[in-house]
C-alpha cells in the first residue's frame, strides 16, 4: 500500500513539476528581456553629444509622462493634431528640431508652435502653464529629462507604433 501511495505521489509531482517548469522557462525569457545600450542612447543636445539612459530612468519617464502626458499623447501621438506626433522625424522637422533631450526639455517648460513662431503655453501644458495645467506644478527639471529621454528611446523600442498614429494599430 505504501509503494502505490509513493508512485502515486511521483506521478503527481511529474505531473505537476512538468508543465510548471514550462511555465517558467515561457515566461522567464520574456522578463529576462534587457534594452541594449543603442537603444537607450538619444541625443542629448542639437551638438550632436548623446546620453545613455538606464532601464529605471527610462520605465520612471515612462511612469511621469503617462501621468503627465499621455491623456493626448498616448503612444507618441497627437490627439488634437494627427499630423504632428512624438515619433523621430516628425520631431526632427520641428522648428527649432525637438529631437534630442535639451530640446524637448525646453519644449516642456515654455513650448511653441511647430513652426516655433509663437508660444502655445496657453493650449499646452508647460512648466509655464503650470497655474492652468496642474498635472505640471509638482515637475522639476530632472522629471522633465526623464520624459524626454522616454520620448526619445520609445520608438527605438516600439518602432512605428510609436507616434504612429492609427495607421498603426
Amino acid at each position: 500500500m505504501a509503494s502505490f501511495f509513493s508512485s502515486a505521489l511521483r506521478t503527481l509531482v511529474r505531473l505537476l513539476v512538468l508543465p510548471l517548469a514550462l511555465l517558467v522557462g515561457l515566461v522567464a525569457p520574456a522578463n529576462a528581456a534587457q534594452w541594449t545600450a543603442d537603444q537607450l542612447t538619444v541625443p542629448a543636445n542639437p551638438d550632436g553629444t548623446t546620453v545613455t539612459f538606464n532601464e529605471q530612468e527610462i520605465k520612471a519617464g515612462r511612469k511621469v509622462f503617462n501621468s503627465s502626458c499621455g491623456e493626448c499623447h498616448a503612444g507618441g501621438i497627437t490627439k488634437t493634431n494627427h499630423n504632428v506626433g512624438l515619433d523621430p522625424e516628425t520631431l526632427a522637422l520641428a522648428t527649432p528640431p525637438r529631437d534630442n533631450v535639451e530640446a524637448l526639455v525646453d519644449y516642456m517648460k515654455d513650448p511653441t508652435s511647430y513652426d516655433g513662431e509663437y508660444s502655445i503655453a496657453d493650449v499646452h501644458p508647460s512648466i509655464r502653464s503650470s497655474d492652468v495645467f496642474v498635472k505640471m506644478r509638482d515637475l522639476n527639471d530632472e522629471d522633465l529629462r526623464l520624459m524626454a529621454g522616454f520620448i526619445l528611446v520609445a520608438p527605438k523600442v516600439q518602432g512605428q507604433q510609436w507616434g504612429g498614429g492609427k495607421i498603426y494599430f
